[in-house]
């Protein structure tokens, strides 16, 4: 199994770790911002609006992002991103602590946060297949993913006991001191190389892969998808905060317990994965109309069962950006990798800032479960659409 014969790779293995230390406390932190936004504010849409200011540098940054991953060493330009979030996870621990927050101050981190976030993540997926090698890559991200869902099952209830007993500054705090274990292990790393080779203006060089991605089939067809998927029923950022203190009126404790229960989902996902190996395009289907079950579950008045599909929404979340990404990084050339995972991470991230905020107005205008039920219904479609197209047949890797 790739995944186990990575582990046994001193070098991947101490990256590994480290990594998902700094999820763990990104978890942490996503879950206390939530909570803080819903403290000062009270309003679901506010919390869409920091949400989507989050996820707005990545229509900005993406694509410069991953010219710079093509021309520039990978191992550098993590060492920038990692450590600016670390020192923004500090100032905003600071704010808390001191009692200077203000929802303004949220707003602002939440830009900043994202906009390393945009430069960080075509670099971070461009760096995994270099470091693991492209022949063992489904490994890696079925590795990483089950890391990165294992954070998200345990980080959120973590957060939920930090902000219980100790305020939502402690949250902030450890994500703060959660970068160290990366920073330390990146400054050990070989530095590698970019490939040095400047064609022109960064967005010149852009276009070339937004035109590969257009051009190729399989890319094509799963970026669309990737699309539609993030854009109504990927949220849970803006929906399980929302749903947990404004429908079922739940402390800190019950938020991060249902964070971590879309966890558990995306954990199961993961070690399918890891499993089962190459991705398949028919799981990216199985995983939309997952995610349109859990948004009609929540339309119920079943609070019960909330727990359970939030978790067919984990799974049916992580099913589509594992095979996703495996799909897509499996048909790019390396020398056009950083540029095209520039346009699916624009594409992924780029539309959270919409997103976030409908599933928020949503919220505000019809309420939770109406909310829920009108996101579930087009998810729904969406799933019913791609059903009845057939697929590219040629997913090769590109020369």
């Amino acid at each position: 199994m790739l995944a186990l014969a990575l582990l046994k790779d001193p070098l991947y293995r101490s990256y590994w770790l480290s990594l998902f230390a700094s999820q763990m406390g990104t978890w942490m932190q996503a879950a206390a911002q939530g909570w803080l936004v819903l403290l000062l504010t009270g309003s679901a849409e506010r919390l869409g609006l920091v949400v989507a200011l989050q996820f707005l540098p990545s229509l900005l940054f993406s694509l410069p992002a991953g010219v710079l991953a093509d021309r520039y060493p990978k191992r550098d330009l993590l060492r920038f991103t990692q450590g600016g979030m670390t020192l923004l996870a500090l100032a905003m621990a600071f704010l808390v602590y001191t009692g200077w927050v203000r929802y303004g101050h949220v707003l602002l981190f939440a830009f900043l946060y994202g906009a390393l976030n945009a430069m960080d993540q075509p670099v971070r997926q461009s760096f995994t297949v270099e470091l693991a090698g492209k022949e063992r890559y489904p490994g890696a991200i079925a590795l990483n993913s089950f890391g990165f869902n294992t954070s998200r099952l345990v980080g959120p209830a973590v957060a939920g006991f930090l902000i219980a007993f100790y305020g939502v500054g402690a949250a902030y705090l450890a994500n703060a001191l959660s970068f160290l274990p990366i920073l330390w292990v990146l400054s050990r790393l070989p530095r590698g190389e970019g490939n040095g080779v400047v064609q022109g203006r960064w967005w010149t060089e852009a276009l070339e892969g937004i035109r590969f991605v257009l051009g190729h089939p399989v890319v094509r067809r799963v970026v669309g998808l990737i699309l539609f998927a993030t854009l109504l029923g990927m949220n849970f950022q803006t929906l399980v905060p929302a749903y947990a203190r404004l429908v079922l009126g739940l402390s800190a404790t019950g938020y991060g317990f249902l964070l971590s229960s879309v966890g558990v989902g995306a954990i199961l996902a993961a070690l399918i994965m890891a499993f089962t190996g190459r991705p398949r395009p028919w799981r990216l289907v199985l995983g939309l109309f997952a995610l349109a079950l859990a948004h009609l579950g929540l339309a119920l008045k079943l609070p019960g069962l909330v727990p359970l599909f939030l978790a067919v929404g984990g799974f049916g979340m992580i099913s589509v950006l594992i095979n996703a990404n495996t799909l897509v990084q499996l048909s790019v050339p390396d020398r056009l990798r950083g540029r095209v995972m520039a346009v699916y991470s624009l594409v992924m991230l780029g539309t959270g800032p919409l997103g976030a905020y409908l599933t928020g107005f949503l919220f505000e205008a019809l309420g939770g479960r109406r909310a829920a039920l009108v996101l579930g219904l087009a998810l729904l479609a969406v799933g019913v659409f791609q059903l009845l197209r057939p697929w590219p047949r040629d997913a090769s890797p590109q020369a």
